[in-house]
């Protein structure tokens, strides 16, 4: 047998059995509402290719490719446990299973390493959670997508309404049509359909109730059978206190904002912060995507090696804020053409650093470029450390944060050499490390962070809801503190 019959052979045998673990997966999702994951990557409604590829990018992060062969038997023990609601990562399992040296099987090493969430130990379902998105834009849209696809067995989050202003003839219809289709993100995973006499999207089986108001202070969502709901504010027209408890109306509890929040409203940023969140607070910011992305490896650095100072480069895609050709704007140069021209504009990122990790010391200065690309943005941040190190050591410190560390889930690192921004549309992470841009000179440390500015800001928001809302589920393995 040739090579490239041995090749063909060893695809096709990978390929069965990715086939076979599909059902398995959503089985667990849908009855038991635990989350399979590969390093922080959910497996749920992934194809057989999109298995195969999730297991051979792991050789990007952990240095070897994973094969659903290793990982096949830690689902299939996975399945015979009394689980509870959780998240488990079967690349973490396959890893330590490695390491451990106890000559245990791989059922009994499972059935040890998730224990937590099994039996006694188990986290009972919670009752679903009403959500409610006020403005269903770039950000609303997607996190509509994600809360769709976390529906589960409907024990967690669920979508119940999206409140929007009046619009003209078949304004439902164009909006689902803008849920269904995406130039950046490609289709909807599932079905749409809409009842316009009603006023209903049903996405999924999950219907949604739009609401036509041009002031929060019109809805009563009691009316619409909407109790202790979370609204998601994706607008940033209200960004202080005072504007945003004009949310807090019959049947909201909290209200979650996707722009950096402004005088005492908290600026949370998952992964980092978000254990922070008083279990009274109503409202609250998800701060920028920018401050998402810089904070986690910022905070990551400075617990290893400290930092003393620091400045943010971001070269940013262009938003909806900009003018497609030259035109009237109220700020400085965000009047001329988006697609055309590179627009230099200012960031609050780094200011907001301070909110996110108020034990940071060091002085963070920033500054931004809005270039013409649609989506992903890079921020490149220099550091000044106070130690001398070698950039082989933070290299391998980054990569193990990226997969053992509690940010694991928002820290990616990519060791591809011809990795461009657009590899990059989709990435759950708040931030990926580029180690191949990575410069390191004694104490000066310049990291190279790719970010989704769309759909990994997405992700981080929805995280911080699940955490609110008392349904986000312990991962497992634990990941050591």
């Amino acid at each position: 047998m040739t090579v490239n019959d041995d090749s063909f052979t060893n695809w096709k045998i990978r390929e069965e059995i990715a086939e076979s673990m599909i059902p398995l997966i959503g089985k667990l999702h849908r009855e038991r509402d635990v989350t399979v994951l590969l390093h922080s990557r959910s497996l749920v409604n992934k194809s057989v290719v999109s298995l195969l590829k999730t297991h051979r990018f792991a050789r990007q992060i952990a240095g070897a490719e994973l094969s659903v062969t290793e990982t096949m038997p830690f689902l299939e023990a996975l399945t015979t446990l009394d689980l509870g609601p959780s998240q488990i990562d079967l690349g973490m399992l396959a890893t330590t299973y490695k390491a451990d040296d106890r000559g245990l099987s791989v059922a009994e090493f499972t059935a040890e390493a998730v224990a937590g969430a099994t039996g006694a130990n188990k986290i009972e379902r919670r009752e679903p959670r009403d959500v409610v998105l006020y403005g269903f834009g770039r950000i609303g849209r997607l996190v509509a997508r994600l809360l769709i696809e976390k529906a589960g067995s409907g024990n967690g989050l669920r979508l119940r309404a999206i409140v929007v202003r009046g619009g003209g003839a078949q304004d439902i219809v164009k909006r689902a049509s803008l849920l269904r289709r995406d130039s950046i993100h490609g289709q909807f995973q599932g079905t749409i359909t809409v009842d316009e006499d009603s006023s209903t999207i049903v996405a999924n089986g999950n219907a949604i109730k739009v609401i036509y108001a041009d002031d929060p202070s019109h809805v009563d969502y009691t009316e619409y059978g909407i109790r202790d709901a979370i609204l998601i504010d994706n607008t940033g027209k209200w960004r202080d206190r005072e504007g945003l408890s004009k949310h807090l109306r019959p049947g909201i509890e909290k209200v979650v904002l996707t722009a950096p929040g402004k005088g005492d409203v908290p600026n949370i940023v998952h992964g980092v912060n978000h254990d922070t969140i008083k279990p009274d607070e109503q409202i609250l910011s998800c701060a920028s995507c920018t401050t998402n992305a810089i904070v986690p490896p910022l905070k990551a650095m400075d617990d290893e090696y400290g930092v003393l100072r620091g400045h943010v480069e971001t070269v940013h895609s262009f938003t909806n804020d900009q003018n497609l050709l030259d035109n009237y704007h109220k700020s400085e140069r965000r009047g001329r053409s988006a697609p055309l021209n590179m627009v230099i504009t200012e960031t609050g990122a780094a200011s907001a650093v301070a909110k996110a990790l108020p034990d940071l010391k060091a002085k963070i200065s920033g500054s931004s470029i809005r270039v013409p690309v649609p989506d992903v943005s890079i921020a490149i941040l220099n550091l000044q450390l106070a130690r001398e190190t070698t950039r082989e050591e933070v290299h391998d410190y980054l990569r193990e944060v990226s997969l053992t560390s509690p940010l694991k889930r928002q820290i990616d690192f990519i060791t591809a050499p011809d990795a461009v921004s657009s590899d990059f549309i989709g990435s759950r992470h708040a931030s990926i490390v580029d180690a191949g841009a990575l410069k390191v000179d004694g104490d000066n440390a310049i990291l190279y962070l790719w970010y989704d500015n769309e759909f990994g800001y997405s992700c981080q928001v929805v995280r911080v809801v699940q955490h609110v809302s008392g349904v986000e589920y312990p991962t497992f393995p634990a990941t050591a503190v």
